[in-house]
């Protein structure tokens, strides 16, 4: 039998993950409207965008306009991805009480971008986490691509384990795993996962998969089993990663929440109200979604209509 959580937290990262990837540029009054519905659907944890530089990602310009527009909300923690000690400004500026730094597990991956082992990058953060506990914001960090990379292939233990410390040097507890080659696979993720959680029991720990082969749904469901509760996912499943060739969307919320539905497993989230966003959200960008429930819909509501 499945030892499946009572309750588990979702972030969505559509907003960021997802818009950061699209054509279509949205409005900040746009954006708002999605952001407010998210938070009437009854989600407890937004990221909003990133303080990334507007040249390079156009389409995230606005996140500080957002934070200031929308403002402390009670009961829901709203974050941003922020690239360096810029970045903790640029929140403390708007009022962003959540920031999240990133490195990549690939030591191929940063050497030929930063010049820099992925423990050398987080050592360098030190000054950011310094000015947001300064600022009374809290700062998270991920590690993206600790499952496989297109460069490595899988990444010893040790050398993810390596970069945790790092991370947990510098004061950060808080940290992601993120499948942003879409390489996992739920044996692997389990292992891992059960690894990470017995030998660093003080972290807290996110889980962040990509759908780009198929396995996303089951390596949350493996995740799960290894007893995490925490994950990001993107309405409509939108997202991808740019560095990433072939790289698809991250895991659709919706298909979450449904699988959660069915199984018992308490978000605090009103999937009927999402799949609405979801299909606002559809019709603002113009294209299809990678979302089984929006194709097919909710097995509950098949069988109601089949039932008159």
């Amino acid at each position: 039998m499945l030892k499946l959580p009572s309750s588990i937290t979702l972030c969505e990262v559509g907003l960021r993950d997802g818009l950061q990837n699209e054509d279509t540029l949205l409005t900040t009054e746009q954006k708002l409207e999605l952001l407010r519905g998210l938070i009437d659907a009854g989600f407890s944890v937004i990221e909003v965008g990133s303080f990334m530089h507007p040249k390079r990602v156009p389409q995230m310009a606005d996140t500080d306009q957002l934070f200031k527009e929308l403002g402390d909300v009670p009961g829901v923690e709203l974050r941003a991805l922020i690239p360096n000690l810029r970045g903790v400004k640029r929140a403390v500026e708007c009022g962003c009480r959540k920031v999240k730094l990133n490195v990549s597990a690939s030591r191929m991956h940063n050497l030929k971008n930063l010049n820099m082992t992925p423990e050398q990058s987080v050592a360098g953060f030190a000054d950011c986490v310094k000015m947001a506990h300064d600022n009374n914001i809290v700062i998270s960090g991920s590690i993206s691509m600790p499952f496989g990379s297109p460069w490595e292939g899988r990444i010893p233990q040790e050398q993810v384990d390596s970069i945790i410390e790092a991370y947990m040097n510098v004061g950060i507890t808080e940290i992601s795993l993120s499948d942003a080659s879409g390489m996992a696979v739920p044996s692997q993720v389990n292992e891992i996962c059960s690894h990470v959680r017995e030998k660093y029991p003080e972290n807290t720990w996110w889980l962040h998969f990509h759908n780009t082969r198929g396995l996303g749904i089951a390596n949350i469901m493996a995740a799960m089993e290894a007893g995490m509760t925490r994950f990001d996912s993107s309405f409509g499943g939108l997202g991808g990663c740019p560095f990433v060739p072939g790289a698809a969307g991250n895991v659709c919320t919706e298909d979450v929440l449904h699988l959660c539905e069915e199984s018992g497993i308490e978000t605090g989230v009103d999937i009927v109200k999402l799949i609405a966003l979801s299909r606002s959200l559809r019709t603002l960008l113009n294209h299809g979604m990678e979302s089984y429930i929006l194709r097919a819909g909710r097995s509950r509501d098949l069988i109601a209509s089949q039932a008159k």
